[in-house]
């Protein structure tokens, strides 16, 4: 998954990052004012988007009001030092999804970062279960029936990502997108690459091709036969 925090506080825009990428291993792009933020998730994907509601610039409020005008779908959760119930319904009214009030446990906000994520890709549990896989995304775990799967992290990345779309065909620049941030050289290779390492990891324990290859177009998980 790929997320941008937008926050001005250097140390703990940092300490957020480094949380998202070392604990759930996703991509974040980071901007310091509500402006370049606004702009960043206009034209790029993210999965989504922590913000903070004092801003430079333009504030919170107006990154939620802005992106929800441009029908900007991604799930907004907003880390807020302002504890007022009114402040925090307006923020819902406007469209924020959550939010978070400073100071906050790193741990609840990778758990509400997680349950956001899901929730938009319409998988409320943790637990994401397709063509006899078990991927708990929490504990970041693959079960091929009662065995366990030991998988790389960018392997594991990769999987979840396309079980969250089961049914549709994701490119090679869709998944470098959301697997990196702006700070990797991307090169095609390397997905294709660690594809066939999952591809191999998994028929191994499952019996299975799961990832299917659609020539000219990316990946997809094996579509089950007509009937099955």
């Amino acid at each position: 998954m790929r997320v941008l925090v937008i926050e001005d506080e250097t140390r703990l825009a940092e300490n957020i990052a480094e949380a998202l990428r070392e604990s759930a291993g996703f991509a974040v792009d980071c901007a310091d004012n509500g402006k370049d933020g606004a702009m960043l998730a206009e034209f790029q994907h993210y999965d989504l988007i922590l913000l903070d509601l004092m801003l430079p610039g333009l504030d919170g409020m107006g990154v939620v009001e802005y992106l929800r005008r441009k029908a900007c779908s991604t799930p907004i959760l907003v880390l807020t030092a302002v504890g007022s119930v009114a402040t925090k319904i307006e923020l819902i009214n406007a469209g924020a999804d959550d939010y978070l009030t400073k100071p906050f446990d790193l741990g609840e906000l990778l758990a509400r970062t997680k349950a956001l994520i899901r929730r938009s890709r319409g998988a409320p549990q943790p637990t994401l279960a397709v063509h006899g896989l078990a991927v708990n995304t929490i504990e970041q775990t693959v079960r091929a029936g009662e065995r366990y799967v030991d998988l790389s992290p960018t392997e594991y990345r990769i999987l979840e990502y396309l079980m969250f779309r089961p049914r549709v065909i994701v490119s090679k620049q869709e998944l470098l997108e959301h697997l990196y941030d702006f700070t990797w050289e991307h090169h095609s290779n390397v997905i294709e690459a660690h594809v066939s390492n999952l591809r191999r990891k998994l028929k191994e324990q499952s019996g299975s091709s799961v990832v299917e290859t659609i020539r000219g177009r990316g990946y997809r998980l094996a579509q089950p036969e007509p009937g099955a």
